[in-house]
């Protein structure tokens, strides 16, 4: 079997079916990569970056695709050796890699097909039999009783982890709202906590997100974190996701030391060698690499082995589509040292109609997928289902830049 083809599927459509999410954000965008064959089998696979920079993948999709016309999947490294080398001045980490990242997934996952089995079992098979999970909720919606509302949302989806923003998104105030001093952040975080913990059962996960310090209205630097983490220690957080800037790996390794609080980051982080910077300053208690961000399925493992040898465990990001969803999954099952899965809670139809049956959760935990590959379907229905709408990717406004939906 060989490939005959490579070409990027750009779509949009709605970001989440979640009521509240969707006070923040109405639709998303996406980028796949299909690799078609001469036998009728077609890989598919998701680069993160289509949630932000879709109109970039296809130029850079092009210029690999050459490498990749008329191989097999037989040693999926070799092929991403050769494209990675090939863009060795701009694919070392960040978009370029990225992409790349896309292009290695729709391989195993043609491998997978071709095998008839499911990904994490051409990674060595599952080390675990199920993983909790946790609902992503994006921003802290304010007032609280709509936070209240919000989490006994999760709670009736079956979740029992839940993950909000510092911060908050009060749309009858006109959007972010947050304290400007360090004293205000630390009591407006754990006033929030204490109210979260006072609705929510006490066997429920609960995790922070930071956004990079960056709330939308300032970035945290070191001594505000570590006040919010001191303010926080007494509510049993699972983790804080990212109270710092991925600039700073010096500040996040003063601030884990600083505090009983677990601190997760990393999706944001591309390749070994930028990783390895942030894991060998002990950066992180639990790393988030992405399977649709980091730079490909092979480099998600070689990441997660380099936590687990510090000692440390990983809880994957996954707020791409459906692709970046089972690659996250996949792979977290093929790494013993995965603590927790994130999940886009209600998500919408560029999760719905690609997932199929392929997307198992139960109890407050996912299974083990069965299907072969990824399990992901993206046939010709979906994409005019979905039609590509240039300018949807995420942008930060600022000014001379205001972007609404």
């Amino acid at each position: 079997m060989k490939i005959t083809d490579v070409r990027t599927v750009l779509l949009t459509g709605p970001c989440t079916n979640d009521p509240f999410m969707s006070e923040a954000r109405k639709r998303r965008g996406a980028a796949f990569i299909e690799v078609t064959t001469d036998e009728g089998l077609t890989g598919v696979g998701e680069t993160y970056i289509g949630y932000f920079l879709p109109e970039s993948v296809p130029t850079i999709v092009e210029f690999f695709k050459p490498i990749l016309i008329g191989q097999t999947v037989d040693d999926i490294q070799v092929l991403w050796d050769r494209m990675y080398h090939c863009g060795n001045f701009w694919c070392r980490v960040g978009l370029g890699l990225s992409v790349l990242n896309g292009i290695e997934a729709a391989l195993w996952d043609l491998k997978g097909k071709l095998l008839d089995l499911p990904v994490h079992k051409l990674l060595g098979g599952s080390k675990h039999d199920k993983l909790p999970c946790y609902a992503t909720g994006g921003p802290s919606n304010y007032p609280k009783e709509k936070l209240a509302r919000k989490l006994e949302y999760y709670a009736s989806l079956g979740f029992k982890g839940m993950k909000f923003g510092a911060a908050c998104f009060w749309e009858e105030k006109g959007g972010w709202v947050a304290p400007d001093s360090p004293e205000g952040i630390a009591e407006f975080e754990a006033d929030k906590m204490r109210f979260v913990r006072s609705v929510v059962s006490k066997d429920t996960r609960i995790m922070m997100d930071g956004h990079m310090g960056n709330s939308f209205v300032g970035t945290w630097d070191v001594n505000t974190a570590k006040m919010v983490m001191k303010a926080l220690e007494p509510y049993d957080l699972f983790f804080f996701e990212e109270p710092l800037h991925y600039t700073d790996p010096w500040g996040y390794q003063e601030l884990c030391q600083s505090t009983s609080i677990s601190i997760a980051g990393g999706e944001c982080l591309t390749g070994t060698a930028e990783w390895k910077g942030f894991i060998e300053r002990d950066a992180f208690d639990i790393g988030q690499p992405d399977a649709a961000f980091t730079g490909g399925i092979g480099t998600f493992m070689e990441v997660a082995a380099m936590m687990e040898a510090r000692g440390r465990g990983i809880a994957t990001h996954a707020w791409g589509a459906a692709g970046c969803l089972m690659q996250n999954v996949h792979c977290a099952f093929a790494c013993a040292n995965t603590k927790i899965l994130e999940i886009p809670p209600a998500y919408g139809g560029l999760h719905i109609d690609l997932l199929g049956e392929s997307f198992v959760m139960k109890d407050g935990y996912v299974l083990p997928p069965e299907t072969p590959g990824f399990g992901i379907t993206l046939t010709e229905e979906i994409k005019n289902k979905y039609p590509f709408i240039p300018g949807c990717g995420e942008f930060n406004s600022v000014p001379g830049k205001i972007f609404k939906e």
